[in-house]
């Protein structure tokens, strides 16, 4: 009853008249601005602010009516925060556990600030038994300092030495968890960059997954061990040893298999996805497919994650030449009623898989009649082969993609002058646009392009391929989802295709 008495205090003095927040019963209100922003933000209506305040009130972002509403509505969804529901199924225990424990630990510093001490102490102590079970580090020290301090300020000696204890033993694992968190991210904050610039990380990523090895044999700490991991896959991919990294990645689930208090939905995923490039990278369909089709069951089905597993079992299925499975997982992925929910970068590589799964057919049908038989009625190919096809910049890699696809039919129609074109425009991109660290693969494959084009398409007098070839195979594909890195058939491959076409 004490505790209720100070909640109650302090809630007559400073409760507020309303609650805003976004419920299913608020947003029954169809009438209602804040609805109508919510809707069209939901459906992807708006790229920018000039969108939403054009949709909204017809005005320029700038306008006051258009600035009141987006400062409310920005409130309102933070408010919205504090009543999420994380008892979803899809949602883990200790995610589930670590949001309540730091929406708790909230309350404990409001109810402190109002000198509410017994109110804060009693709840810390709920929070500490939980954090304890999940070994949350920082909420550990966190609620332990608290008590230590209401223990001291109660004369209570023995609950002293406890709360001591636990800060004592968990500063040391929270200093441990915060230097794993460090070396990771300075993996991941190089990671992406290109191969020719993250020198830098080859030489140190050893260093760093020595010291995580380090820090897992001394703390028990999940957050010390999930980062061990990661980095030491990421150390593994950046070195091509793909069966290193599936060893890994496997290891990181037996790990996760063995600690279900630990589990984590974003680590499990992260791990799954890095054995689908590791057999893509290694072209092992028959064990990509069964990792794939054992993951997408663990997964909402149109949910990103699902997405993007079924992007990686596409391109291993084309990449291993199995392209009527290849056409299945198209089939089911752009079936799925949210992709039209995907975004921009997204869905245009879907669109430009779909165009290549139709050249396969083109090209392989004749002697594939079940291939043959899922000739798409959708595909209208004068059309593709009269778009301008024009991408913004930072997406130029799809023109590209899309130009070779010309190129592709075209050499198939035998329109040569057509071809021609094509390549002077590809030509145009490899020597001024495209930069050589990111582009590599493309720009060797373009050249080859041109030599064809010298050579009037005519292979027995092809000259300075040799070259250009050698450097896509002793460069080979690599692909971490980067749309610079992406290749639906791998270029060296694609080469050889062109070539066995014009013989």
């Amino acid at each position: 009853m004490k505790n209720l008495i100070e909640i109650s205090k302090i809630v007559t003095k400073k409760k507020v008249r309303k609650i805003e927040i976004f419920d299913d019963h608020s947003l029954k209100h169809k009438n209602s601005k804040f609805n109508e922003f919510y809707e069209a933000l939901m459906a992807g209506k708006f790229k920018n602010d000039r969108d939403a305040a054009s949709f909204l009130y017809g005005c320029s972002p700038t306008d006051d009516k258009y600035r009141q509403l987006k400062s409310r509505f920005r409130k309102r969804l933070l408010n919205t925060l504090f009543f999420l529901d994380v008892n979803l199924p899809s949602t883990s225990n200790y995610d589930r556990a670590y949001y309540s424990c730091n929406k708790d630990w909230t309350l404990v510093k409001i109810l402190l600030s109002n000198n509410a001490d017994h109110t804060a102490s009693a709840l810390a102590r709920q929070i500490l038994t939980t954090a304890l079970k999940f070994k949350f580090a920082d909420v550990i020290v966190n609620c332990s300092r608290i008590l230590r301090k209401y223990s001291a300020d109660t004369g209570d000696e023995k609950g002293y030495e406890v709360y001591d204890q636990h800060i004592k033993q968990f500063a040391n694992v929270l200093d441990a968890e915060i230097r794993s968190e460090e070396l990771y991210q300075r993996v991941i904050m190089n990671y992406l960059k290109p191969q020719s610039k993250n020198q830098n990380l080859r030489e140190r990523i050893d260093t760093y997954c020595d010291a995580l090895v380090g820090l897992s044999e001394i703390y028990e700490s999940p957050v010390v061990i999930y980062n061990m991991y990661l980095v030491w896959a990421f150390r593994y991919e950046m070195l091509h040893d793909f069966e290193a990294m599936l060893e890994v990645c496997n290891k990181a689930e037996n790990y996760i298999e063995e600690n279900p208090t630990y589990y984590q939905d974003d680590k499990l995923v992260t791990f799954q996805l890095k054995k689908m490039s590791a057999y893509l990278h290694l072209k092992d369909w028959k064990n990509g497919k069964i990792n794939a089709e054992k993951c997408l069951q663990s997964f909402p089905v149109g949910s990103e994650t699902w997405f993007k597993f079924m992007e990686y079992y596409l391109l291993l299925a084309i990449h291993t030449d199995n392209f009527v499975n290849a056409l299945a997982i198209y089939n089911e992925a752009t079936s799925n009623t949210r992709f039209k929910r995907l975004t921009g970068h997204a869905r245009e590589k879907w669109r430009i898989y779909d165009v290549y799964l139709n050249y396969i057919i083109e090209s392989k049908g004749s002697d594939n009649p079940i291939l043959m038989a899922q000739k798409r009625k959708t595909f209208r190919l004068s059309r593709f082969l009269n778009d301008p096809i024009l991408f913004p910049k930072d997406q130029r890699i799809f023109t590209v993609h899309l130009v070779v696809a010309q190129v592709l039919f075209l050499l198939e129609k035998k329109s040569y002058n057509a071809v021609t074109e094509r390549i002077d425009r590809l030509k145009s991109y490899a020597n001024r646009q495209l930069k050589k660290e990111e582009y590599f693969r493309a720009i060797q494959f373009i050249r080859l392009l041109q030599q064809l084009n010298k050579a009037e398409f005519q292979i027995e007098d092809l000259t300075n391929v040799e070259k250009y070839y050698n450097r896509l195979v002793e460069n080979p594909f690599f692909y971490r989802g980067l749309i610079s890195e992406l290749e639906i058939i791998p270029y060296d491959k694609l080469w050889n295709m062109i070539l066995a076409q014009l013989q």
